[in-house]
Order: C-alpha cells, then sequence, then structure tokens
C-alpha cells in the first residue's frame, strides 16, 4: 500500500464540481500527515483539461466514450481496477448522489472500511465527520486497509482545492466496457426558462421554516427589497411552492451570491453543499443547534417571523432615506 491519497474527481457538462475542490483541499491535510501525495482520479472523454486547475500532485487520467457522463457501473469497474493498480492509503469520494453510490458499492465489493461526511482533516491528522443532523463530531482514524471517505461541504472553501496543473498525468488503460449493463442515452438539463439562480449577487432561501405557501410572499417581498431573488431548499420545492429551478442543494443548483440570507432551514448535508461558495451566509433559525449555523458568518436565533417584518420596515425606512 502506498502512503497516497487519492480523490475521485466529480464534474458535470465539462466543468468540475465544487465539491472536487473541497475534497482536494482536505486531501492535501491528510496527505501532509500521511507522507503520500494528493493524486486524483479523472475519468471521462475529452476531460483532459479539467485537470489544470486542481492542486493535485499527479493525476491518473482514464478516457473512454462509455465515461463521458456518470455511470455507475462503468466508473465502478475503472475505479476497482485503478484501485488494484495503485493500492492507495485512502481514497476520498463526494457525499454525493455519485459519490454515495460509487463508495458505497466499492466498499462492498472491496471489503474496505468507508468513514462518512468527513468536513475536517484535524490537526492530527484524524478524519473529523459530522453526524446527527451536525449535533456529534466524531473523529476516526484510517483503517489499516484502504479507507474511503465520504466527503461534505462547509470544513473548506472550493478556493483551497485550487492550483494546478499536476506535475504529472498518468493515462490509465480503461478496462473492457463492452459488457454494460446499463449505459447512458442522453442528458436531460431541467428547464432554464426561469431565472439562473446560480448566477445572482442576492439570493434569499426559504425552508420549512416557512411553514405555509402563503409565507412565500413575505420571503418574496424581502427578496424584492434586496434586489434579489427567492430560493428554497428541499422541503418547500417537494410541497410545490416554488419551481424547482429555485431548489438550492445537491440536487439543485451550487450558488455563489455576494449575500445568502437563510430563513428557516435548519442546514441538512445537501442543502450546505450547494451554499459552500457564498460570499457571506446569513442564518436565521430558531434552533441554536442548526448546522446552517456552522458555515454562516452571521446567525440570529431567532423565529423567523419575529425578524421579518421588523426588518422590511428597517429595509424600506433605510431605501426611503
Amino acid at each position: 500500500m502506498t502512503q497516497d491519497i487519492y480523490v475521485v474527481i466529480e464534474h458535470i457538462q465539462g466543468k468540475v464540481s465544487d465539491i472536487s475542490y473541497i475534497m482536494t483541499a482536505a486531501a492535501k491535510d491528510l496527505a501532509q500527515h500521511e507522507g503520500g501525495e494528493v493524486v486524483g482520479i479523472l475519468l471521462g472523454s475529452n476531460v483532459s483539461h479539467l485537470k489544470d486547475n486542481l492542486a493535485l500532485d499527479r493525476v491518473i487520467l482514464g478516457e473512454h466514450p462509455d465515461l463521458k457522463d456518470f455511470s455507475s457501473d462503468a466508473w465502478k469497474r475503472t475505479l476497482l481496477a485503478v484501485f488494484a493498480e495503485y493500492s492507495p492509503r485512502a481514497v476520498f469520494f463526494g457525499n454525493t448522489t455519485i459519490g454515495s453510490d460509487l463508495s458505497s458499492s466499492i466498499a462492498a465489493h472491496q471489503d474496505c472500511p468507508i468513514i462518512n461526511h468527513c468536513i475536517k482533516i484535524s490537526d492530527q491528522g484524524l478524519v473529523t465527520s459530522q453526524i446527527c443532523g451536525g449535533k456529534i463530531m466524531t473523529d476516526s482514524q484510517l483503517s489499516e486497509k484502504t479507507t474511503l471517505i465520504s466527503m461534505i461541504p462547509g470544513g473548506y472553501k472550493p478556493e483551497e482545492g485550487q492550483g494546478g496543473p499536476p506535475r504529472d498525468v498518468v493515462e490509465f488503460p480503461v478496462p473492457d466496457l463492452s459488457d454494460l449493463k446499463v449505459k447512458v442515452a442522453q442528458y436531460i438539463e431541467p428547464d432554464t426558462s426561469d431565472v439562473d439562480i446560480s448566477q445572482e449577487k442576492v439570493l434569499v432561501a426559504v425552508g420549512r421554516g416557512i411553514q405555509t405557501e402563503d409565507n412565500i410572499e413575505l420571503a418574496q417581498e424581502l427578496a424584492d427589497l434586496l434586489g434579489g431573488t427567492l430560493c428554497a431548499s428541499r422541503p418547500v420545492i417537494d410541497q410545490g411552492w416554488l419551481p424547482t429551478s429555485r431548489l438550492v442543494g445537491k440536487s439543485g443548483k451550487s450558488v455563489k451570491p455576494d449575500l445568502y440570507l437563510s430563513l428557516g432551514i435548519s442546514g441538512a448535508t445537501e442543502h450546505l453543499e450547494g451554499i459552500t461558495g457564498s460570499k457571506t451566509i446569513v442564518a436565521v433559525n430558531s434552533d441554536p443547534d442548526a448546522p446552517i449555523f456552522d458555515v454562516a458568518k452571521y446567525g440570529i436565533e431567532v423565529d423567523l417571523f419575529d425578524l421579518i417584518d421588523p426588518l422590511l420596515e428597517k429595509i424600506e425606512a433605510a431605501k426611503g432615506g
């Protein structure tokens, strides 16, 4: 077994996902303690250029038409071949739909340990995980076997994993993929007729704490006064109170506004993944243990309905003055 720390690079439609930069930053910290290098595994088709802005020592590049869009079977086979060839000390996966699919099946196939919900590598080189909705933090050591690590956002900024280009690129021979049971036929993008929240500078986000659809109007009024756009977490979208184009998080969009005002959002991992690029996060929640406070620059422990009316009055007065 080597002491190198590997990162499975996630990318969608020609763009590296923020979680890949976050994993790279964590891998750098872990590699310092283990004495190895940070190695990225980049799978796809015509994706070599994606390596140039990642702070990696080395890249293992696997290119094949059947790896162009994520396919669980194709990616799993290729990764297993990579691990058999190089025997890494640890491998980072994103705590995303892609990473969770791969890490769980590979852990079962290889009978190797997996540490979930990693948010940070401690000063002692331990893997710090956030569990029970952020209410408990645990520290874990790497196993004697290759250890898989599932990474969540919040402990690192994406820019901490940016850099490059890598010192070395190794072209890896992709195994036979001719007998795949499932292949990607088409990539269907969501409706783009609505506003693109990923490009907005000011976002007002509502979550379960908004309680009813009628209360959406209050949040919309606040967004209008701030010159921003209304968006939401999964519970609001599932109720049909806002369109899916306004969904922030793992199954929605990643956003990078100058101001992200969160109203009544607890901060589940899936939501936090989409807001780590925000310059300033302001969280309003009545639960002092809400995970959203862990990533917010400013936090207010209050019922949002006790705040929103006086806040509207203050903004209106300021704009009138």
